[in-house]
């Protein structure tokens, strides 16, 4: 690490200090008495892993399983029955696993298209929610999705755990308080090569119904390159690299500015390397015009020799006085001027056990966690990545009325705030 002065030394040391205090690990401190119940929506990769973090935050019994695919849903039951004293029930629909007595909270971590549905049905049953990112498919989606929120009056935690990471909150706070000057813009960017599976119409597995799977969704022929992970690059499932990760950094970077929503948006791209294998841009550059300044949003998903690779996933602030970049585990301030060193800051913390030990705290003291990721919060930074596809699909600029929820002067892409379900489901919005 380069050398960095004293007052900043310890102005870094204490918030390094307290941005470690969030991450909760077994043995910091004494098993809860009173397990939290829960449930498990979505039984593949991310859902186990949230479930893994819950149990090394402690204090959790899993009671119930549900998945579409009788395959993860067994391995997930063989894997939380190795964690605990009893094999949780596994259900293929979510409405039964809802059902169970004495379930108190569910963890939703389907794809996003079934979000909505999902969440309000928990809600109704009066559970408490920790939902995986992005709050949901579509914009009309989201505000029906907060409005039942307010209406519940329930624990709800948005899966944007990279508001944990002490890097992220460190470097937020060194921004807000005016060291690198008035900000002018920022760029944020994830570069990578993506894996791609079989993009070939196949009968889906013996273990899979797909057509529940798709649910409200367009039901598309099976492959295993739009099935269980890969359904990111699909535009009817996941809608893309920006909408499924590059949210965490728009999320980030919204939050450290304190901004709301953007006024405008506007997106160009393309398929240039995984054409006819995909449906979502794998180059894109996106403008969001927020009220203090632009954001940029740029991904590739190809070329894995990237020529800078410390800075490929993360946010520049380029201030007045000072450029800030900051990635998951890494803050680094960039002196204006020749010859300054530049002064980088370590950070690393377990953010998904941070993330799901707060909302557990949260559920059994009726407290909101803090840094809280509402509904209304992560609606925000959802309909901003949603509101970049919708200009890049339109080809157009795209003026958002935060106070109305609505895109004015242009037809054509306030169409795309809301999709068509497939019968029998039905849109929440209406």
């Amino acid at each position: 690490m380069n050398s960095i002065d004293r007052r900043s030394f310890l102005r870094q040391s204490a918030l390094a200090t307290a941005a470690l205090s969030i991450a909760p690990a077994r043995g910091f401190s004494a098993e809860p008495a009173e397990k939290v119940k829960l449930g498990l929506i979505g039984c593949g990769w991310w859902g186990m892993i949230v479930v893994e973090a819950a149990f090394k935050a402690g204090g959790v019994e899993v009671v119930a399983l549900c998945d579409v695919d009788s395959a993860p849903l067994e391995k997930a039951a063989a894997k939380v029955a190795s964690l605990q004293s009893q094999r949780p029930k596994t259900f293929k629909r979510h409405e039964d696993l809802l059902a169970v007595d004495g379930l108190q909270a569910v963890i939703i971590a389907t794809p996003p298209h079934w979000h909505a549905l999902q969440f309000i049905d928990a809600l109704n049953r009066g559970l408490d929610i920790y939902c995986e990112k992005p709050l949901a498919y579509d914009i009309r989606e989201g505000q029906a999705m907060v409005t039942a929120a307010q209406k519940a009056g329930r624990i709800v935690q948005i899966g944007f755990q990279r508001r944990q990471s002490p890097a992220i909150r460190q470097a937020g706070e060194y921004i807000r308080q005016g060291n690198a000057g008035r900000i002018i813009e920022v760029e944020a960017q994830i570069n990578y090569r993506a894996d791609m599976r079989d993009a070939t119409p196949q009968d889906p597995p013996p273990t899979l119904d797909w057509d529940l799977w798709c649910g409200p969704a367009p039901k598309l022929p099976y492959s295993p390159n739009i099935g269980h992970f890969a359904w990111r690059f699909e535009k009817e499932y996941g809608h893309g690299h920006l909408v499924d990760w590059g949210i965490h950094l728009i999320d980030a970077a919204r939050w450290i500015l304190n901004e709301k929503a953007p006024k405008s948006v506007q997106a160009a791209g393309g398929l240039y390397f995984w054409k006819d294998r995909i449906t979502t841009p794998d180059v894109l550059t996106a403008h969001f015009e927020f009220e203090k300044c632009p954001v940029i949003w740029r991904h590739r998903m190809y070329g894995a020799a990237e020529y800078t690779p410390d800075v490929s996933n993360g946010i520049f602030f380029y201030g007045e006085k000072e450029t800030v970049f900051v990635s998951d585990n890494r803050w680094v301030v960039v002196p204006k001027g020749r010859g300054q060193q530049h002064k980088v800051h370590e950070a690393r913390a377990d953010t998904s056990t941070a993330h799901i030990a707060a909302f557990l705290t949260a559920v059994r003291t009726r407290k909101e966690p803090e840094p809280l990721c509402t509904p209304e919060d992560a609606h925000l930074s959802t309909s901003a990545v949603k509101l970049a596809m919708i200009a890049y699909e339109t080809g157009s600029k795209v003026n958002w009325n935060a106070a109305t929820q609505n895109i004015e002067g242009n037809p054509a892409a306030a169409r795309l705030l809301k999709r068509e379900y497939r019968a029998p489901w039905k849109h929440p919005y209406g």
